[in-house]
């Protein structure tokens, strides 16, 4: 394990494999860099890999209050441990975080997004007060509460599955990362398609769309979601 210190002082942990072109990878909501370890590890044979814990999560520090820039300012800190420049990977939320990065002018010389959970219809998009909500939730230490929610309200899981997932060896971790929630959402703001920042990048971007309609795997905390996080 490397780590960086962003602007504010932020401690960002970050595992580095392979060797070629360098290519950073930005998890979601609810995870930390142990969900793109496989991916990671694929990736090594041909790329540089930086796969890194955004903040508050993993190995990485969390210096309040969050702002989106302060993440743009942490991926921006590993960008330079990667050489000054670098391929950008960005999974959901992630996505977003790595297209508002690019928006924003660092040194992203060719972007991939899987699936960002931006909807054209309003109907389909998650409660517009997520953050407030994740925030009393956190504060008052109802960390299940917040994953539940997110769960239920936010993937569209069914309350049965969430019942079963309590009781799951991977809870313990989702509560331990509930308050990133809040983080995510306000990075998706009101889930509308951001047209103004995505039409300002200019470097070669791919948006992929996962197979999986949903589904999560108990068993192992695996999980493959439609549209969320």
């Amino acid at each position: 394990m490397d780590t960086v210190t962003s602007k504010d002082g932020t401690t960002i942990a970050f595992d580095r494999s392979g060797d070629g072109p360098p290519v950073i990878l930005v998890c979601g909501a609810s995870t930390d860099r142990s969900a793109n370890a496989p991916l990671a590890e694929l990736l090594a044979e041909h790329f540089s890999v930086f796969n890194y814990d955004r903040r508050g999560r993993g190995d990485s520090g969390d210096t309040p209050p969050y702002a989106v820039e302060r993440e743009v300012e942490e991926l921006d800190a590993v960008i330079d441990a990667a050489g000054g420049s670098a391929f950008v990977y960005g999974t959901s939320s992630g996505g977003a975080l790595a297209l508002e990065a690019a928006a924003s002018g660092l040194a992203v010389t060719r972007l991939a997004m899987w699936e960002p959970p931006f909807s054209l219809a309003e109907s389909s998009r998650p409660p517009a007060d997520q953050v407030e909500r994740y925030n009393e939730m956190i504060s008052s230490g109802r960390r299940g509460e917040a994953v539940e929610y997110f769960m239920t309200k936010v993937v569209g899981l069914s309350p049965e599955f969430v019942a079963h997932a309590k009781n799951a060896p991977f809870w313990q971790a989702q509560e331990a990362l509930a308050h990133t929630l809040a983080y995510d959402a306000t990075i998706m703001g009101d889930y509308s398609l951001p047209i103004e920042r995505a039409a300002s990048v200019t470097v070669p971007t791919v948006v992929i769309a996962g197979r999986a309609a949903l589904s999560m795997d108990a068993r192992d905390g695996q999980s493959a979601r439609r549209s969320y996080p």
